[in-house]
């Protein structure tokens, strides 16, 4: 008897406020044509006043678990991808843990920015496989306008706030090779970290610190990064572009999505992009877009999932699934 991973529901949380790329033309030298050209976006959320990461994640755990049909006290692992956590400590998946009302099992953060889901989603994926736990909420949850300089266009424009999760349970039984969460191709690089970083740390500055980056060298390492972590996880399977049935990318620039999709013939119309409304929500781009494919009735049960990210650190990764 073999046990695997399957995804039982997603859900997603976006904070009410909604800012233009027209209002942000206010605030920094920019225009709603130039962001638009550049990235592909249009708007973006922001969280509220006093609304934390911890908040945008519950709202999403609960309705990744009304979509799957259980209740909190059925889940025993959380693991939460988040690059702006409440606290320095306790864990943030631990205020979630909390305020979902549940006291047994575990839950931790996984750092791995952009890239922060599908790392949680492996890790959690791993330790159901191993029998560790038996339902887990793999979440992205993100305040990142909150290390945003807002007088730097060069970033600024690119992201925005939200949430996203997975209820992952183990099953047994006798899978065929397609079944449930399949594989996934995770890694990072060090040495490229001066590309794309934040300013400031505990041991460091002793301040929160801003997002930096060197946007064209990121936007190269990125389209070669990602194509090579798809590339791994198809030639494992032996599956190709063409057996995918959704590509839910890392929201992060539109050109970096189209250059991924054509260097992998994925056809643009099994592309599923939320970048124009979301911006980049990063560790919780994927799960939203996830979302926002199954409820819009895209995405539907047996469906293959090909998802990827890039982040900073070098971050990067691909995950291959069926929902």
């Amino acid at each position: 008897m073999a046990r695997r991973s399957f995804i039982r529901g997603t859900g997603s949380y976006l904070p009410e406020r909604v800012l233009s790329n027209a209002e942000l033309a206010g605030m920094v030298e920019t225009s709603d044509e130039w962001i638009q050209e550049r990235t592909g976006i249009r708007q973006r959320h922001i969280a509220a006043d006093g609304e934390l990461t911890s908040d945008i994640a519950t709202a999403a755990a609960r309705r990744a678990l009304a979509a799957a049909g259980i209740d909190a006290s059925e889940i025993d692992l959380i693991v939460l991808a988040t690059t702006t956590p409440d606290r320095t400590f306790p864990a943030t998946a631990t205020a979630v843990q909390a305020k979902l009302g549940i006291s047994g099992g575990a839950a931790f953060d996984v750092q791995a920015v952009c890239s922060g889901f599908l790392f949680a989603l492996a890790t959690a994926d791993s330790m159901l496989k191993q029998g560790l736990f038996n339902r887990a909420l793999v979440i992205g949850a993100e305040t990142f306008t909150r290390i945003i300089d807002w007088s730097d266009r060069g970033t600024c424009v690119l992201f925005g706030d939200g949430g996203g999760a997975v209820v992952l349970e183990a099953r047994e039984g006798e899978f065929a090779a397609d079944e449930g969460v399949i594989t996934h191709h995770i890694r990072t690089d060090g040495t490229k970290s001066d590309l794309l970083y934040v300013d400031g740390g505990v041991s460091s500055t002793g301040t929160i610190g801003h997002v930096r980056m060197e946007g064209n060298r990121v936007f190269k390492h990125a389209v070669a990064n990602i194509s090579a972590a798809i590339e791994a996880v198809l030639a494992e399977t032996g599956l190709t572009s063409a057996d995918i049935d959704w590509f839910v990318p890392h929201q992060a620039n539109k050109r970096i999505l189209d250059g991924v999709a054509k260097k992998l013939s994925i056809p643009e119309e099994k592309v599923v992009i939320t970048v124009d409304q979301h911006a980049n929500t990063s560790a919780a781009s994927i799960p939203l877009a996830l979302d926002h494919a199954v409820r819009t009735g895209r995405a539907k049960s047996g469906d293959l999932i090909l998802s990827e990210a890039m982040g900073g650190g070098f971050s990067w990764g691909a995950s291959l699934f069926r929902l």
